[in-house]
Parts: structure tokens; sequence; C-alpha cells
């Protein structure tokens, strides 16, 4: 998709196009489509992640809470994000053995109760093994350090995301 096309579209085309970049928070699409006309397509990018970082730390931890658990009641359910199943499907997460799911599941609760918020990995770049090591790992963290560790990984989320709707078809309108 080109950036005449991006331009090109109303608020909400826009809106439901990108609205799902950012897990549940299309307010982040929101915010960046005033900032039109984009010169290139990674100024959208850019836009989304200035407005995260413009975030106060409530507001991140908000961002981070709209992530669902990895491997979780809702990819068990198929209630996630259409983007959230591909990439939880493509870690491996929907075919852990039972004790790779309760192990899972165990860690997620741990850290929840550590930090009071999911923990968020960009899946799409990860496996279940290194999902679950990493979910050992940072249980270590401070907690300014995991919400730190937690926004950069949304942004990874979000970066992929863009590059799967900006080397698309551009959509009908």
């Amino acid at each position: 998709m080109d950036i005449e096309t991006v331009n090109s579209l109303s608020y909400e085309e826009f809106i439901e196009l990108f609205g799902g970049v950012v897990e549940r928070c299309p307010l982040a699409a929101a915010a960046v489509w005033s900032r039109r006309p984009f010169g290139c397509v990674s100024d959208v990018e850019a836009g989304i992640g200035e407005f995260i970082d413009s975030l106060s730390e409530s507001g991140k931890e908000g961002l981070v809470r709209c992530h669902p658990d990895l491997a979780g009641r809702e990819l068990a359910s198929g209630t996630l994000t259409a983007e959230s199943q591909r990439e939880q499907e493509g870690a491996g997460l929907a075919s852990l053995q039972a004790e790779e799911a309760a192990q899972i599941a165990g860690l997620n609760r741990e850290y929840k109760q550590r930090f009071g918020f999911p923990f968020v990995i960009c899946a799409r770049t990860s496996d279940k093994a290194a999902i679950l090591q990493q979910l050992q790992q940072r249980l270590r963290n401070l907690r300014s350090q995991e919400l730190l560790h937690a926004v950069q990984e949304i942004k990874k989320i979000c970066h992929l995301r863009l590059q799967d709707l900006l080397h698309r078809a551009p959509p009908k309108l």
C-alpha cells in the first residue's frame, strides 16, 4: 500500500485498517490519523511510537493490560484478536502439551501477581521455548524494567503488524 492510499483513507477507514496494530487500542490509530498527510509509510509507525512514548506510566500499563495472556483462556476459546491468534499459533502456543500449558499458565499467573499486568513478548519473533525462557527470566526484573520491556515488545508487535498492512494490496474504498 502506498502513502497516497494511506493519506486518502477517511478517519473510519484508517481506524478500521490500523486500529489493531496496537492490541485492542484503536486510540493509537486515532491519535496518529490527525498527523496526515504522512510523508512516507514509516511516518505512521513513528507516530504510533511517539503516541506510546507520550503516555504516562499508568497509560503504558493500560496499554500492556490490553494484551492477552500467552497460551491463555482466550487462545483456547478462540476469542483473541485475529492478529494475536495468528501470532500465538505461529509461535506454537496453540499446540502445547498439557505439561507445557500448565507451566506457562503458572508463570503467567506469577508474572501478573508480581507486575500487575500480563507478560508481553513479540510472539512472531519467538517460539514456545524462547517464550518460556523469557517468562522465567523476566520474572526477575524490577517492575519499572519490566514495564519498559513490555512497551518495547508492543512496539515490535506494532512494527510487524504495520508491515503486514502496508505491504498488502490496498483496501477497496
